[in-house]
């Protein structure tokens, strides 16, 4: 946002925040979590927990707080040529001089999401399933039935 790349800002926090979302979802369908053996500890794990989180807070406002990370060192308006436009200066770089490694990365994500199908994928007895074979064999006079009615009179 500072380099007045809004575009892609915006893109990498809904990648990101989707990316974090898929990773928890995929953890929690290949864990068997029993919740009550996790709480066992948890009053014993609080202090080293706190200190580690003020651990955190401290260096971020330490990094944060840094001269760098301030506006004055944003571009202004000016430093850019009439008409430009970083949406498409982005889809330039991706689809000419990086497109390879953009294609390369797609296909590493596709490998991925199918491997955590696959390994997620559970035989269980007991389960209704539906048999596509007989879903298309089905007619029209199998699901459907006209049943001819008198109308009532009040």
């Amino acid at each position: 946002m500072l380099l007045r790349a809004e575009f892609l800002a915006i893109v990498l926090v809904m990648v990101y925040v989707g990316a974090v979302m898929v990773l928890f979802l995929f953890v929690v369908m290949m864990l068997d979590i029993n919740l009550e053996r996790i709480r066992q500890g948890f009053w014993s794990y609080l202090p080293v927990g706190a200190l580690v989180g003020v651990l955190v807070v401290v260096e971020m406002i330490m990094v944060l707080g840094r001269p760098y990370f301030g506006v004055e060192n944003m571009p202004s308006p000016s430093d850019f040529p009439n008409g430009y436009s970083n949406t498409k200066e982005l889809g330039r770089l991706i689809y000419t001089d990086y497109v390879y490694p953009f294609e390369l990365a797609s296909i590493v994500l596709l490998v991925a999401m199918v491997a955590a199908v696959a390994l997620t994928l559970r035989r269980r007895d007991g389960i209704k399933k539906v048999d596509p074979t007989y879903q298309i064999a089905v007619k029209r006079n199998d699901r459907v039935r006209i049943v001819s009615m008198r109308a009532e009179k009040d």
